[in-house]
């Protein structure tokens, strides 16, 4: 099955991509290998999805915050390489969590993220990562999330 296909009998469905929010891009291309800027939880209305886990955010909206994440940065990897199929494999995704300070919980939210690209790509979305927390996130979003891909 196509990824784009795939994505549909999922029930997903990818959203504008959302413009960078300062001074860089948000992919660039060098060789197979596209590296991904961090993106964070924008909806189809461009709307930030905001506050600190676990205090402002639930644990569990923040998983939804890392999906939503996830489909925003495969509308900017689509826009950059024309076709999801190009995918060989996600190398290496960083999480981050704006997380109060007793938070121990940073991998469950970014698993979020993770099971959906598992979910989508099978094995070729399962990759190296690190879900650490932080003090704050711009615009106080919940969670942001980089990555690296490999191109067929």
């Amino acid at each position: 099955m196509k990824i784009e296909e795939k994505i549909k009998s999922l029930g997903l469905v990818l959203p504008p991509a959302p413009p960078p929010a300062g001074n860089y891009i948000g992919v660039v291309t060098y060789g197979k290998l596209v590296y991904l800027s961090g993106h964070g939880p924008v909806d189809s209305e461009g709307n930030y999805r905001k506050g600190k886990v676990p205090n402002e955010v639930s644990l569990d909206e923040a998983y939804e915050a890392a999906r939503l994440v996830g489909l925003n940065m495969l509308t900017t990897l689509k826009n950059e390489i024309g076709d999801l199929d190009r995918v060989r494999r996600f190398v290496k995704v960083l999480g981050m969590v704006n997380a109060a300070p007793d938070f121990e919980q940073q991998p469950h939210v970014i698993n979020g993220f993770s099971d959906m690209m598992v979910e989508i790509f099978g094995e070729a979305g399962c990759c190296a990562r690190s879900a650490v927390g932080m003090g704050s996130l711009p615009f106080q979003i919940p969670v942001e999330i980089e990555a690296i891909v490999e191109l067929k």
